[in-house]
């Protein structure tokens, strides 16, 4: 995990607006229609290199591939193994949008999220039917880097407890072994990521959104045991990466909604501090979640970890002001020390490659005054 001792850095959570190109042919191939594989990876890698080096010259010092092979962040595991034929079958809503099934349908008619999650399922075991996907995303970034010379770079993976929010259970007797038989496949993956000299970032939203999204009938403490459950199989999947290589990152779901049912980051964040990644991603721009700086007063950070709070909210299409996000950075430094501040955004910018919630040329613009908003701060913080 790279780390200043002069300037705040600056990253994103990993997704970025796919182009319209590589757009259609991640959908083709989503939709299990023809398409043409050598133009695929064609596309995929020209994307790569093309992201990165937007990033880079947009002045962002850790940046990702954008997630351009990736039609979405949780369910791209299906292309990669074998054992997702079913068809999911239990109802899933998010509890804050059934409070207001009027603006739910025309969030979902305006591509805002999900329609449904009832996409495909686990209906046999599980094991990796190719690696040349991963192989391949491996390479392009690390070509893309080399040419491009970014600070540092990241490369994203789902984690076990995720998947089984998008990608349900019908074969595994229960979701322990469910979550135990996706483990033991990520972790070749999250080795392979570190292996190729990326920083592994875990995306967690099943720590978060889990709450109002699958476990809304649970009580807190209820669902605190299935979050403890999900990190202890996470840091077993994880043993074998130091935690300076890791981040985990947080979510309550990447929607314009009214998120009143989200569960509260106090509530949640000591057995956050539990898992292994060094660094902690989460929310922090968003009207529901700004105010939450607040918590690490009363849970102090521990002196071993880092905080990646977001800064510029990802389902907006305001640009922040570069001062508004200065003083967002500021409220973290008070509490935690200038060093272990990395300025962030709430979430991906393209989270299911189709539906961005925000324009990509504005998603662009946001991230370059984040790097305004974070300079400001480091002249601040370093005068």
């Amino acid at each position: 995990m790279q780390t200043s001792s002069d300037r705040i850095l600056t990253t994103h959570v990993g997704s970025l607006p796919r182009p319209d190109d590589l757009i259609a042919l991640l959908s083709a191939k989503d939709r299990g229609e023809a398409y043409d594989e050598d133009a695929f990876d064609a596309c995929v890698r020209e994307s790569v290199d093309a992201v990165v080096a937007r990033q880079v010259a947009a002045g962002l010092d850790l940046v990702s591939d954008g997630e351009m092979s990736k039609i979405s962040y949780s369910t791209y595991l299906k292309d990669r193994l074998n054992g997702f034929g079913g068809v999911a079958t239990e109802k899933r809503a998010a509890t804050d949008l059934v409070d207001f099934l009027d603006f739910a349908r025309s969030l979902v008619e305006r591509g805002g999220t999900e329609r449904s999650l009832s996409g495909p399922a686990c209906d046999g075991p599980l094991s990796v039917r190719d690696d040349g996907p991963l192989e391949k995303d491996l390479a392009n970034f690390a070509a893309a880097c080399t040419a491009h010379k970014p600070t540092g770079g990241f490369l994203t993976a789902c984690s076990p407890g995720v998947v089984s929010v998008f990608l349900q259970n019908q074969y595994y007797p229960d979701h322990d072994a469910y979550l135990e038989a996706l483990a033991a496949i990520l972790k070749l993956e999250y080795e392979a990521v570190v292996a190729s000299g990326a920083v592994l970032q875990l995306d967690c939203p099943d720590l978060a959104m889990g709450r109002h999204v699958v476990h809304g009938k649970k009580s807190i403490e209820e669902f605190r045991a299935i979050a403890a459950r999900h990190i202890e199989v996470l840091n077993a999947a994880t043993a074998d990466i130091a935690p300076d290589r890791m981040r985990i990152h947080l979510c309550w779901g990447n929607y314009e909604g009214p998120h009143h049912h989200d569960i509260p980051l106090a509530r949640i964040l000591d057995l956050v501090y539990r898992a292994r990644p060094q660094a902690i991603s989460m929310e922090g721009a968003n009207p529901r979640h700004e105010h939450e700086w607040e918590v690490f007063e009363e849970l102090p950070l521990p002196d071993d970890r880092l905080i990646v709070p977001g800064v510029i909210d990802s389902t907006s299409n305001f640009i922040e002001h570069p001062r508004l996000i200065a003083q967002r950075i500021g409220r973290y430094t008070d509490l935690v020390g200038r060093e272990r501040v990395i300025a962030g955004s709430d979430c991906g910018f393209a989270t299911f490659a189709q539906r961005p919630a925000v324009d990509p040329e504005i998603a662009w613009a946001k991230l370059a005054t984040l790097v305004e908003g974070a300079q400001i701060a480091s002249d601040r913080l370093w005068r």
